[in-house]
This record gives C-alpha cells, structure tokens and sequence, in this order.
C-alpha cells in the first residue's frame, strides 16, 4: 500500500474513532458519561436500566474493536496479528463485561474508581494504545 493511501486510511480510521467520542451523548445510552464528569466519589450511582445499559457499552466496544482492528491491519499488514488482537479483544472483552455487570449491578461508593477505570476500557480504544507499540516492537525485532 503505497504511504499516501495508508495515511488517508489511517486518518479516515482515526477520525471515526473520534466521531464515536465526540457524539457519544447522542449514540450511546450511558448515564455513567455525567455522572463521572461530576464529583462522583461523593455521590450515588445514578439510575439506570442495566440491559440497556449493557447493549450500548457491548456496541461502543465493538464499533471501537473494528475500527482498532482496522488500524492494526493498515499499519502493520499482517494477519496474525489481527487475528490474535481479534481474541485478545474478545477475550478483554468477556472479563472487563463481567466485572462492569457487578459494579453497575451492585454499585458502592467505595468502588466507583475502580469502576470508572474498567468503564474506561469498554467504551475508550485503550488497548489500541497498547498495542500499536507492542506490534511495532515485535515487529523491529522479528
């Protein structure tokens, strides 16, 4: 891929995962995005309907998934390591979901900073940031 196409495809990948941050109010029911903006060690967890809730962090993370796996691809143009970013993700994705499901379900004062965190990486691309260095480094010493 010649390196023009690869920058306008990474920019095009970069600028929908900054669409998805941007209009997240507007796509994604979370009244978690409000409550963490607040002062919310002192507060109590707002109101919410769990399923709901859940479908629309499980979608973010996703829609955040494909286009990091998008990102991975162009840069790196190399299968394996799609397809182990893809497991990794999945598998990311089964505990952060479980522990996210107890802290929505049963919500304490005393975890919401341990949620905020965990929150933070279902619905931010966070493991993108770990792994581009990771890839490059793998692949300089390939």
């Amino acid at each position: 891929m010649r390196t023009s196409i690869k920058i306008v495809w990474l920019l095009l990948l970069f600028g929908l995962l900054v669409l998805i941050r941007v209009f997240e109010n507007h796509l994604f029911y979370d009244p978690f995005l409000m409550f963490f903006k607040n002062d919310y060690l002192y507060i109590d967890s707002p109101r919410r309907e769990v399923f709901k809730l859940t479908a629309f962090t499980s979608l973010r993370y996703v829609m955040n998934t494909v286009i990091s796996l998008g990102i991975l691809y162009v840069l790196f143009k190399d299968k394996s390591i799609i397809r182990f970013s893809a497991i990794l993700y999945g598998i990311a994705f089964l505990i952060l979901i479980i522990l996210y499901l107890y802290f929505v379900i049963n919500p304490r004062q005393e975890d919401y900073y341990l949620f905020f965190n965990i929150r933070r990486f279902l619905i931010q691309p966070l493991l993108l940031l770990l792994l581009i260095p990771a890839f490059y480094y793998y692949k300089q010493h390939e």
